[in-house]
C-alpha cells in the first residue's frame, strides 16, 4: 500500500529562512515565498501586457486591459466617480487574491490564501483603511453609519447596538470567507486523489474503481477554479460596498 499525505499536510507552514526580531518570529516561510512568486509573476503579466500598449490590443494586453475594465467598473458602480482615487487599491487586492488561489492549484505549490491569517491581514487592511477614510471625510458625521435615517426613535436602541455589531464583524465574515472555501477546496481534492492512488495499488478492480475519483477529482479542479475567482471577486467587491459605505455614510 503506498503512503499517502494526509489532507491536511499541504497547508504546513515550513520555515525557509529563520528570522526574529525583537523576539518576534519573522521567518521567511513557504507561504511568503508563495506570496513573492505571485506578486512578480503579477508584476511580470501586467507590465509585460502593456508595455507597448498597441492601439489594436494582442491577446495578452486584451487579458491585461480587460481586468482592468473589470475592476474599474467595479469601483465605479459600486462607489462611485469619487472611488476612482481608490481603484489601484482594489485592483492590487483583487490581483493579488486572484493570483493566491490560482497559484495554490498548480501542483505541489502552496495556497496562501487557505491561511487565516493571510486573509484576515488582507480583510484588517480594508477594513482599518475605510474606517479611516470615513472619519477623514466626514468626522463624527461618519457615525451616522449606525443611525441609518427614517427609523423611528425607539428603535436605535435595537438598531444601533446591531449596526456597530456587524460593522466589527466585517473583517471576520471577509477573511473567514475566503479562507474557508480556499481550504475546503483543497482538502476535497486531496481527499479524492488520496483514493485514486489507494485503489490504484489493489489490482485491475481498484483501477477500474478509481476512474470514478478520478473523474470527481476533474470536475473538482474545474470548480476550485471558477471558485478561485468567484473568492477574488466577492472580497474585492464587499470592499468597494464597505468604501462606498465609509464615502456615504448616511445612505
Amino acid at each position: 500500500m503506498v503512503a499517502v499525505a494526509g489532507p491536511l499536510q499541504q497547508f504546513e507552514i515550513k520555515p525557509i529562512a529563520e528570522m526574529e526580531i525583537a523576539g518576534v518570529d519573522v521567518s521567511f516561510t513557504n507561504s511568503s515565498l508563495m506570496m513573492v512568486i505571485v506578486v512578480t509573476l503579477l508584476t511580470f503579466f501586467l507590465v509585460g501586457g502593456i508595455r507597448k500598449g498597441s492601439l489594436v490590443p494582442g491577446r495578452w494586453q486584451a487579458i491585461v486591459e480587460m481586468a482592468y475594465e473589470f475592476i474599474a467598473n467595479m469601483v465605479r458602480e459600486n462607489v462611485g466617480r469619487e472611488g476612482k482615487q481608490y481603484f489601484p487599491f482594489i485592483f492590487t487586492l483583487f490581483m493579488f487574491i486572484l493570483g493566491c488561489n490560482l497559484w495554490g492549484m498548480v501542483p505541489y505549490q502552496f495556497t496562501a490564501t487557505s491561511h487565516i491569517i493571510v486573509t484576515f491581514a488582507l480583510a484588517a487592511v480594508v477594513f482599518l483603511g475605510v474606517t479611516l477614510i470615513g472619519f477623514a471625510k466626514h468626522g463624527l458625521g461618519f457615525l451616522k453609519l449606525f443611525a441609518p435615517s427614517g427609523v423611528p426613535a425607539p428603535l436605535y436602541i435595537l438598531i444601533v447596538p446591531i449596526e456597530i455589531m456587524s460593522y466589527f464583524t466585517r473583517p471576520i465574515s471577509l477573511s473567514v470567507r475566503l479562507f474557508a472555501n480556499m481550504l475546503a477546496g483543497h482538502i476535497m481534492m486531496k481527499v479524492f486523489a488520496g483514493f485514486i492512488i489507494s485503489l490504484g495499488t489493489i489490482g485491475l478492480v481498484g483501477q477500474a474503481a478509481a476512474i470514478l475519483p478520478f473523474a470527481f477529482n476533474i470536475f473538482l479542479t474545474g470548480l476550485e477554479i471558477l471558485v478561485a475567482f468567484l473568492q477574488a471577486y466577492v472580497f474585492a467587491i464587499l470592499s468597494c460596498i464597505y468604501l462606498h459605505d465609509a464615502m456615504h455614510p448616511s445612505h
